[in-house]
């Protein structure tokens, strides 16, 4: 049956992964810097993407639209968090507590929990994707108004960044918490970028055979960003700084209040 054609696209983007992580585990073991692994992560879906448009020979201008658009998000993220990664000089604090819970082979750990998780992850969140690139389907009003959402998404995302990090560049503010520009509106307008930008895929994808599939993807990278590695991990350390409470109480975590 065609739908048996998704497992194996799903085989064929983790083989793909585990080619790509090879270099970045021989790095994260090597100089124990496991966050390197945030730095393949925008990466991942850019090779999940193409691999599968080549493997099934898939030229429609909607596979084509999206895997351009996943490889800009890519690109822009592993740039930017490359950058952060170069800034810090010892290995960030979430993988330091990480390794601590461990209590097998390091090695092997740094592996399977990290490098390897990650990849499906990346395969989990990248179905509307991988369905695009699988099956031949036209574009309709659904897949325009994706590519709106995700533009807005986009630019929510990196003008975020972007504000963020010369709040933090500014030796000024450091120990304060940034509640100007988009993070006046929600706490973590970055998130909510990444996010929207997901849905916008999603939406993309719903024209295509098993579209409905892709919305799995939109779902789990909302789940993992509002309840397991994104807000949560984030909001540890700031909630330790002054004024976190009443920033907290009037503005919303990820959704923006505008009013």
């Amino acid at each position: 049956m065609e739908i048996f054609s998704i497992p194996i696209s799903i085989l064929i983007s983790l083989m793909a992964l585990i080619i790509l992580m090879i270099p970045f585990v021989y790095y994260a073991l090597g100089n124990k810097r496991n966050d390197i692994a945030d730095v393949m992560w925008g990466l991942s879906f850019i090779v999940i993407a193409w691999t599968n448009y080549l493997v099934h020979s898939n030229q429609t201008k909607l596979a084509l639209t999206i895997n351009i658009l996943v490889t800009i998000w890519g690109l822009r993220l592993s740039y930017h968090i490359f950058k952060r990664f170069i800034r810090n000089k010892i290995e960030d604090r979430r993988y330091e507590d990480m390794r601590k819970t461990w209590k097998n082979d390091q090695n092997v750990a740094t592996f399977t929990n990290v490098f390897l998780l990650q990849a499906f992850l990346a395969v989990l969140v990248s179905l509307p994707v991988i369905i695009v690139n699988t099956y031949h389907s036209g574009v309709n009003n659904l897949a325009y108004a994706g590519v709106l959402i995700w533009i807005f998404g986009f630019l929510f995302e990196s003008r975020a960044d972007m504000q963020l990090k010369k709040f933090i560049m500014d030796p000024s503010n450091k120990g304060r918490i940034m509640t100007k520009g988009l993070f006046k509106y929600t706490r973590h307008p970055n998130y909510f970028g990444e996010v929207l930008q997901w849905w916008g895929i999603a939406f993309m994808a719903l024209y295509a055979s098993y579209g409905w599939i892709g919305i799995l993807g939109a779902v789990s990278i909302t789940f993992l960003i509002t309840k397991v590695s994104g807000i949560p991990l984030a909001e540890k350390g700031t909630s330790k700084k002054p004024g976190w409470e009443e920033y907290k109480k009037k503005t919303p975590a990820l959704l923006p209040k505008f009013w």
